[in-house]
């Protein structure tokens, strides 16, 4: 069986009721499952890693704690651009959060970035908690997880005026010319079931366009749940699902797109 990184899940908060609350409050619509089912559930569908990313302070504890004795998980610590009033100026908790940087299964820094298509966060608020992690990140010498949503003519200055920076523009479903940038600056991919739903033929063309060696796949879940699933709860054991659906788009062969696939998802977070 092909072996899958699942770059991008939210699985840390199952069976709990702490954790970032939109994320909890949809893995209590399932109250039978626990993080060993949902990681054997996995592992049985040949996604045999995963990455369990954080949003806010209590969530990046949470991912922290769940990895700590799984040896085929890892953790990113994040603040998500959603979270950032509750953190700009606050200087006690950012200390808080960058002393997690440290412990050893953190892979990454993110989820975090800029949205301003919701806006729930002021915008000088996001891009002060950006700015933060990103030097966090560069301090420890770890990629980046970018959630931009309707932003990147504000992101890019800011990404540009740091060197060295490596990471993935998460949940991709931007533009031709803004794949194009973020190629150009080294960046993956991340693509998940989002491109099972896409009507857009130009989205498409985007997902088709992706250099495979800047490729990664992720589920995002318990969200964005791939056709033919829509209206369940999302695992990582679906990522097979979206793998199906790429190598079909893209006319590649599915064996070769996981083992590329799973080749950077190791090579950027350093995995082992």
């Amino acid at each position: 069986m092909m072996e899958l990184v699942d770059t991008h899940c939210h699985i840390q908060s199952v069976g709990l009721t702490e954790g970032e609350r939109s994320t909890r409050d949809k893995w209590a619509s399932e109250p039978d499952l626990t993080g060993d089912i949902v990681v054997s559930n996995a592992a049985e569908q040949g996604v045999t890693r995963l990455i369990c990313v954080g949003c806010d302070l209590d969530d990046s504890r949470l991912a922290i704690e769940f990895v700590k004795n799984r040896q085929n998980c890892w953790a990113s610590i994040g603040l998500h651009p959603h979270e950032a009033q509750h953190y700009a100026g606050q200087q006690a908790k950012l200390d808080d959060f960058a002393a997690l940087a440290t412990d050893p299964k953190v892979v990454a820094i993110g989820e975090t970035g800029l949205d301003l298509f919701y806006t729930h966060s002021p915008k000088a608020d996001q891009i002060e908690v950006l700015k933060f992690q990103f030097e966090l990140a560069l301090q420890h010498n770890l990629p980046m997880i970018f959630h931009v949503r309707e932003a990147f003519d504000d992101f890019w200055p800011i990404f540009d005026s740091y060197t060295g920076m490596r990471g993935v523009l998460h949940s991709y479903s931007d533009s031709a010319e803004n794949l194009a940038k973020a190629v150009d600056r080294g960046l993956y991919i991340g693509v998940n079931g989002i491109a099972t739903f896409a009507k857009d033929e130009e989205q498409l063309k985007v997902y088709k366009s992706i250099p495979l060696g800047n490729l990664l796949l992720e589920t995002d879940s318990p969200f964005l749940t791939p056709t033919p699933y829509r209206g369940s709860i999302n695992e990582p054991k679906r990522l097979g699902v979206v793998v199906d659906f790429v190598s079909n788009l893209r006319g590649e062969d599915r064996a070769e797109l996981a083992a590329k696939t799973t080749a950077n998802a190791v090579k950027l977070f350093g995995l082992n």
